[in-house]
């Protein structure tokens, strides 16, 4: 071959090469993050779009199609830092960013599977993370990627290159604070919840500007507790969030009283609102905080441009369980009598699928979701749970050496009936895909008293499964009637995300480590493929070069083995593992 021949080779090299490569990505805007729904190039949202639906309007890969679909790359996430992984992937301009457990980010061409860049938070030994290390996305925004730390920092890196672009400290991890959830981003500022109510934090939901970092209103999440509005450098208050100092608190203890918002949020435009969930009281022995306990175990509308708690619904007034209140808000309209009722809907830890009205908290309807639920007999008009009381742990005080209350057997268990593991809501169908567990505990109270930094319980617990041939079961439900469609029933715990498409499609992923492909309507496996490791993580589908693509992340972990009791035993021989799975049709 001749120097002209080298040079027409190498230059068609080179060409390929730049063709394969993702370009340079165009900056992300508002409008981007607020139309993400209804686009199909990209992924740039936690949840798919700020309300949290997880629907994609695709539909090339659908009931007739799904069976032909075959993994196109899979990604390591490498090294020895394994644990759960329950990020969900965005995607922008043929990069997809994904986190990995012990607070990592990575950059990855979707075209090829190889890794652009990858940044490793240095995190300091003293971490106290409540529920594995793990790390559930990143938010865009400009020409940023970011996403908070297991030691409670805000990092925003260049998307080009990683580098990091700031850094904030949003709390102290000494404290018992960190950040699992992936932030959002509404109208330029950077919102984010943080996690530690078994360490007796006071919770806040916190905004930032997006672009520098400057933090511009708080709202603490426990009652009694001063917001904050910051402008041109100026601290201003915002009033207490709601009520008086100790109104539903007795004593001091509102000033450690959890309701960590640990899940992060959603948002819906037509009313202007974020939608976070909270968690639970602190401590857990509910005998030494007599009364409703707010804001803990609800959901909160917060005005998103002053922090100021709008509405309230708790889901569990001086919740006993742990159940938190923190599950996703989801908005979602329907028809009735003629008229568009701006609802929304979440599936509660403590068994009960709520609706509410969005623009004004109004309880709209709920129902039990989970099969055994033995602390309430029901709800009453207003939403409020009818407690059965014999079902309440005993006070340790009462007990003869005051050291270990009565124990009760309770359903459903305190990982819930359905735990972080978010569902979809289908506008085709207008069904919600619920991942939910069927379990229950023996849950005893013991004394306990408040230490910095230290586990603040007051509680004893063994999680058990109600059937011998399963605990986990992914059920469609009505919201208007509160109608189950349908179930599929799974062996182990779920504990990942689900997605709905127009394709007549419900994907999840369970431990076992199938992603599974389920008809919309019937509930019929269309599809599965085993990935090597437990599913943890939220699937995502996008469209790039006119073809349609889904990716999982695949990594055994989370709440389950490390809190699971005899369930844990159930599924202590699988495999851990990190990486990222993408599949499409064959050409």
């Amino acid at each position: 071959m001749n120097n002209k021949g080298i040079k027409t080779v190498l230059s068609l090299s080179v060409l390929i090469s730049l063709a394969l490569s993702p370009a340079v990505s165009a900056n992300v805007t508002d409008k981007d993050i607020l139309n993400d729904q209804a686009t199909t190039g990209d992924v740039v949202s936690y949840g798919m779009g700020l309300r949290g639906q997880r629907y994609s309007p695709l539909a090339k890969i659908n009931t007739d199609t799904v069976q032909e679909i075959r993994p196109v790359w899979a990604f390591s996430l490498g090294g020895e830092k394994q644990r759960g992984q329950e990020s969900q992937p965005l995607i922008k301009d043929g990069v997809m960013y994904v986190t990995g457990s012990y607070s990592r980010v990575y950059a990855i061409d979707a075209n090829t599977g190889d890794e652009l860049w990858q940044y490793d938070a240095r995190l300091p030994d003293g971490i106290m993370p409540c529920c594995d290390v793990i790390n559930r996305g990143v938010a865009l925004y400009g020409e940023l990627v970011i996403f908070g730390t297991l030691d409670a920092k805000l990092v925003a890196l260049n998307k080009d290159t990683g580098k990091v672009v700031w850094k904030k400290k949003v709390e102290d991890y000494k404290a018992g604070y960190s950040i699992t959830a992936a932030p959002i981003i509404v109208k330029g500022k950077i919102i984010t919840g943080v996690a530690g109510g078994e360490f007796g934090v006071v919770g806040n939901v916190r905004a930032y500007d997006a672009v520098n970092g400057q933090l511009v209103w708080e709202r603490p999440t426990v009652e009694g507790h001063m917001g904050y509005i910051w402008k041109d450098g100026k601290k201003t208050e915002n009033g207490i969030s709601g009520g008086k100092p100790g109104q539903t608190w007795p004593g001091d203890l509102w000033k450690s009283g959890g309701a960590a918002p640990w899940l992060g949020g959603t948002y819906d435009p037509d009313v202007d609102l974020l939608f976070f969930g909270t968690g639970n009281p602190a401590p857990w022995n509910s005998h030494l905080r007599p009364g409703d306990n707010l804001f803990s175990s609800s959901r909160l509308a917060i005005d998103p441009d002053t922090g100021k708690i709008v509405w309230h619904f708790q889901s569990t007034p001086h919740d006993g369980w742990d159940f938190d209140g923190v599950n996703e808000l989801i908005s979602f309209d329907y028809q009735e009598n003629g008229k568009t009722i701006k609802a929304a809907g979440s599936a509660d830890r403590n068994g009960f699928f709520y609706v509410l009205n969005r623009e004004n908290g109004d309880y709209i309807r709920g129902f039990p979701f989970a099969d055994k639920i033995t602390w309430a007999s029901g709800l009453d008009k207003n939403g409020r749970p009818i407690f059965v009381d014999s079902n309440r742990p005993g006070d340790p005080s009462e007990s003869k050496d005051g050291t270990q209350g009565t124990s009760v057997v309770s359903a459903p268990a305190f990982l819930g009936a359905k735990n972080w593991m978010p569902m979809a809501y289908s506008k085709d169908t207008e069904l919600f895909y619920v991942p939910s567990n069927e379990w229950e505990m023996d849950i005893w109270n013991e004394p306990t008293a408040y230490k910095k930094g230290a586990a603040y319980l007051g509680a004893g617990f063994t999680i058990k499964p109600i059937n011998e041939g399963y605990i986990g079961v992914l059920k469609a439900i009505d919201p208007k009637t509160g109608k189950e469609v349908w179930r599929y029933q799974n062996y182990a715990p779920l504990w990942g995300g689900v997605l709905a498409t127009a394709g007549n499609l419900v994907f999840m992923g369970n431990p076992e480590g199938y992603l599974l492909a389920f008809d919309a309507k019937t509930g019929q496996i269309k599809y599965k493929f085993n990935t090597g490791s437990g599913i943890v993580g939220s699937p995502v589908t996008w469209e790039m070069n006119g073809e349609q693509y889904i990716s999982v992340l695949s990594g055994w972990g989370g709440a389950v083995p490390l809190w699971g009791g005899d369930v844990a035993q159930r599924v202590k021989h699988f495999n851990q593992g990190g990486s990222v799975w993408t599949f499409k049709l064959p050409k």
